[in-house]
């Protein structure tokens, strides 16, 4: 594994917190600006939200400001750095995708992909499941 933090943070169990109220409480922790410094991503149906920072910050240092944090540990929240992954889903694919398109586009460096090592197509889902030939590929 790379000694680099990931940019990406996990919060868990943010049911307790609204999302804007999320996205304002990680712009007071952090000091920086939604949208400008990083992104927000909800996934309500694990209950877990994921900021991703644009700008370069010591995110092991916010992971640690965040669960000292009054509000975070009132809502229950649990704060940890999104671990790297060799795979990702991609969804809401057109019918007529190939496994091929899906290799040659998440290897374009200008995708921020990599060298793919294996395309799972789930036509039934419109999803596909990309397999990188390591954790970088995968931005």
């Amino acid at each position: 594994d790379s000694p680099e933090a990931s940019p990406s943070v996990v919060f868990e169990n943010i049911e307790r917190c609204n999302p804007n109220l999320l996205q304002i409480l990680l712009e007071s922790i952090s000091g920086l600006d939604v949208d400008a410094d990083f992104t927000v991503e909800l996934i309500p149906e694990i209950n877990v939200a994921v900021a991703t920072f644009i700008k370069n910050i010591d995110t092991k240092e916010f992971v640690k400001k965040c669960s000292q944090h009054k509000r975070v540990r009132e809502f229950k929240m649990t704060v940890r750095l999104l671990e790297s992954t060799q795979t990702i889903k991609a969804e809401n694919l057109p019918d007529s995708i190939s496994t091929d398109y899906l290799t040659v586009y998440f290897e374009n460096a200008r995708n921020g992909g990599g060298p793919v090592s294996d395309v799972q197509l789930f036509p039934e889902e419109n999803s596909a499941i990309i397999t990188f030939c390591d954790h970088k590929g995968n931005t």
